[in-house]
């Protein structure tokens, strides 16, 4: 897996911190600067076994803190089943270990993520376009998810176009946030890269990450979160570029 060394430790605390600051301002963003960060540092399936334990830990944290998560699993479990079946079954591709391909899979979906959230207007989704949409949009999110270990695309763009209250919008990223985790720890598990050491080293990174949590939401109340949003997809994008170029000058 990994040689622990002090650096490596330090290395994860410091990603993690950064990445729950992320989170407390914005409600999302964990495992996609976790995964951004480190895998810059290591390959991506490395990267992808030790977010595991923090994102589920915040995740469920999140999705148990709204009202209404019974209505929720009634209305996306066609989501949520796409999710699964897409993270389980595109998992060879990180499990596979080819890690070009995967550094620069990457390194893309964090380039579509920031530059649709920074240039797209508001999109909306209908009830009808809902009913068949949402399967689709979950094995899609699933696909990128086993292939890059980055849960956003297209999951939070179809969630935010779906009208929810904020809260139940909160609520409903942590529950898509929290199944694909899950999907992702047993399709890595289930193909052999994601060992008991990796339990150990993901789980020194919770401390962090929920620290982390607890300054960013200070920070909310001091600065403009959609200022911090722009800055953070901003570095979101150059962070991608950066893996692409990576995986790029491998060739």
């Amino acid at each position: 897996m990994l040689d622990p060394s002090l650096w490596l430790i330090l290395s994860i605390a410091l990603t993690f911190f950064l990445a729950g600051i992320v989170k407390g301002v914005t409600g999302m963003g964990l495992p996609t600067v976790a995964m951004g960060v480190l895998g810059a540092l290591m390959t991506p399936v490395a990267a992808a076994a030790l977010l595991i334990v923090p994102s589920f830990v915040t995740n469920v944290w999140q999705l148990l803190s709204g009202p209404s998560f019974t209505a929720l699993i009634r209305r996306l479990w066609p989501m949520m089943l796409g999710i699964v079946l897409g993270t389980v079954g595109g998992s060879f591709v990180l499990a596979d270990g080819n890690t070009q391909w995967t550094t620069a899979g990457l390194g893309f979906a964090l380039i579509a993520y920031a530059g649709f959230t920074l240039l797209a207007r508001q999109l909306s989704v209908s009830a009808r376009m809902e009913r068949w949409l949402s399967p689709l949009i979950g094995l899609t999110t699933g696909i990128v998810t086993g292939g890059t270990g980055v849960f956003v695309i297209p999951a939070v763009p179809y969630l935010q176009a779906l009208g929810l209250r904020k809260d139940d919008l909160i609520q409903a990223l942590g529950l898509s946030f929290t199944v694909s985790t899950i999907a992702l720890a047993f399709g890595l598990g289930w193909r052999g890269a994601f060992h008991l050491d990796g339990v150990v080293l993901s789980s020194l990174a919770i401390a962090p990450a929920l620290a982390g949590m607890w300054l960013g939401q200070v920070v909310r109340r001091k600065i403009s979160p959609e200022t911090f949003r722009r800055w953070f997809l901003i570095g979101l994008l150059l962070l991608g570029a950066e893996l692409v170029a990576k995986s790029v000058l491998r060739v």
